[in-house]
């Protein structure tokens, strides 16, 4: 699915199925829909517990490889003040969140209000993108092992109605999980990404899928009407 050239002034959120330290093409799509040619990137890896590593992944693929001005706002051991916290989320070209527990980072992102930040930062016209938990949070509800064994979350910032599922082709279970809680209503339909895709949505409607893996695919999981699921591959391009 595309639309040919993407405004700059509409609010957008890119669903990632992975992302920086593979390939890098991923990283590159969302790079192309930055405001600015030489974007500012913040990472949030608050769902990681700010994992040193995963920050260190992170600032080595934007802040070395690419042409960005590369930033972290670690929450877990916060330095900034509410009005630092809030110049930092809404100075940025690209919010980018990490994978981990999609839960805890909610609950996290809540008693900071980073949530309301991002919520600012969206209309405003931010692009707000992650992988995984990174990508759940976004939608109304989302598909997680939060909880440790496959469960549902309706408790995302509702930028983007129905539901998300990440690692729909890789994780085992998550199919049958996903289409079973469509099914009987645990969750609202919604969007399933196989890992190497990504989903742009411009101001809650999608507008953009690309794939990076041969056979990848975003889909669009819908109760039939039935007590089943109507399950559709969404059609893009390929970056490879």
């Amino acid at each position: 699915m595309s639309r040919g050239p993407i405004a700059r002034d509409h609010r957008r959120v890119a669903l990632l199925g992975g992302g920086f330290g593979t390939d890098g093409l991923l990283d590159g799509w969302v790079l192309g829909h930055a405001r600015s040619s030489r974007p500012r990137v913040c990472f949030l890896p608050t769902a990681s517990g700010d994992a040193p590593a995963y920050v260190e992944w992170f600032l080595d693929a934007f802040g070395t490889r690419r042409d960005c001005e590369a930033s972290v706002l670690p929450l877990f051991q916060r330095e900034l003040d509410d009005d630092a916290l809030r110049a930092q989320v809404l100075a940025q070209d690209v919010v980018y969140v990490g994978g981990g527990n999609t839960a805890n980072m909610l609950a996290v992102w809540r008693v900071h209000g980073v949530d309301r930040l991002l919520r600012e930062a969206y209309d405003q016209g931010t692009l707000l993108c992650g992988t995984s938990a990174g990508a759940n949070c976004w939608a109304e509800a989302s598909h997680t092992d939060s909880f440790g064994p496959l469960s549902h979350l309706r408790d995302g910032l509702g930028l983007l109605s129905g539901s998300v599922c990440p690692h729909y082709d890789s994780e085992p279970g998550r199919r049958p999980s996903y289409r079973a809680a469509v099914a009987d209503g645990s969750l609202p339909g919604g969007w399933a990404l196989d890992d190497g895709v990504g989903a742009l949505f411009l101001d809650g409607e999608p507008a953009e899928t690309v794939s990076v893996a041969p056979g990848a695919h975003v889909y669009r999981v819908e109760q039939d009407g039935r007590g089943g699921v109507r399950e559709r591959v969404v059609g893009g391009r390929s970056l490879v």
